[in-house]
């Protein structure tokens, strides 16, 4: 046997995996091992598209069978990954703002997942100073973290703070008007959000909700996830203000839970007809997928929103700028509608989440 014989049996082998990951992709479940592979559908794709390539021009084994497979993989993935590339129609077009309007009416906003056990501290303090942010999200921040932070901190009225040593802790920090905020656990008693309502220096409301759930892993299911997502979109729905919800979700917004969660609250994804803005892992461009996000209602408008450079952690940070002005906004964006399925599915997740609460305690007792 020479060495194409095994050339030909990797690039079948390679072939098949990618046809059962995307099959296991495809399937509604709650189980870890499955929505992992919601994550790294772009890598998928590229991986696939070149063992495509390969089986064509040479006479691979089981190719005739393998083929039409990995065309459907493919096209499967591109459906998904497509919205989120330049040749899609944008969700949120670009707004030209100046002068009065825009320091009225505009806020930035920088989310940095900093990684707990990221100690360089001073890189994220550099960022912060030279963004100054009017709203600042920190995440997986400690004890730790929380003091190494309070040069930036000590700058902002506003400070609603959740240190943990879980890599869920949590630092919401502004100098905007605050009519309410506070810290609540959603789903998992150890992964709180963020919740406030607040003006623009124009005195215009809107809420903010900062979330950071847990990742599909090996003894955490999604059902939790899930259901935080699902729940933040339909406070969001029934407070009927203008909203911002920002944070890791720990999901990719080709997700169908993401995209349920939009269409129940409303939300527009900038990202949609822009790119991917990928932000995990930092350390591995190729393959990274967008695990954070920054979303907003239609009454927002877009000026700018990027990835900023890496700060010693495993994601990059997310910098954006929106601009309460509800006509602008309606102008511009392309909000999602939710369907009476939505709703359905909605009442679905958080049934679901329930359950999985119920039988854990039984199982424990």
């Amino acid at each position: 046997m020479d060495w194409r014989f095994w050339l030909f049996w990797v690039i079948a082998i390679l072939a098949g995996l990618v046809c059962v990951v995307t099959l296991l992709s495809a399937i509604e479940s709650n189980r870890w091992w499955i929505r992992t592979w919601d994550f790294p559908r772009f890598a998928i794709f590229t991986v696939g598209a070149l063992i495509f390539l390969a089986m064509i021009f040479l006479e691979t084994p089981g190719r005739i069978v393998l083929l039409p497979l990995l065309g459907i993989a493919l096209a499967f993935q591109a459906w998904n990954i497509f919205p989120y590339t330049p040749f899609a129609a944008k969700e949120a077009e670009q707004a030209q703002l100046t002068g009065d309007e825009r320091a009225q009416h505009c806020v930035t906003l920088l989310s940095i997942n900093v990684y707990m056990h990221n100690r360089d501290y001073e890189r994220t303090l550099a960022l912060i100073d030279e963004i100054r942010p009017d709203i600042l999200l920190l995440m997986e921040t400690d004890q730790q973290w929380l003091e190494a932070m309070q040069p930036a901190l000590s700058r902002y009225a506003h400070r609603f703070l959740a240190p943990l040593s879980n890599e869920y802790g949590k630092i919401l920090a502004t100098n905007l008007a605050v009519e309410s905020g506070h810290i609540v656990n959603l789903t998992d008693p150890e992964t709180p959000s963020a919740h406030a309502v607040m003006r623009t220096e124009g005195g215009r409301r809107f809420r903010l909700a900062a979330l950071h759930p847990r990742p599909p892993l090996p003894g955490d299911d999604t059902e939790a996830r899930d259901a935080e997502l699902i729940i933040a979109a339909r406070m969001v729905r029934n407070s009927q203000l203008p909203a911002v919800v920002v944070g890791d979700f720990n999901d990719v917004g080709w997700s169908h839970t993401s995209r349920v969660a939009r269409r129940i609250g409303g939300y527009v994804d900038p990202r949609i007809g822009r790119g991917f803005y990928a932000t995990f892992p930092a350390s591995w461009p190729a393959f990274r997928w967008p695990l954070d996000h920054v979303f907003f209602t239609e009454d927002f408008a877009l000026v700018e929103m990027r990835t900023e450079r890496p700060v010693g952690s495993d994601h990059l940070p997310v910098y954006a700028e929106i601009c309460l002005s509800p006509e602008l906004g309606e102008a511009l964006n392309e909000a999602p509608e939710a369907s009476s399925d939505d709703f359905e599915q909605m009442e679905e997740t958080i049934d679901t989440y329930r359950e999985s609460e119920i039988w854990s305690e039984e199982s424990e007792d």
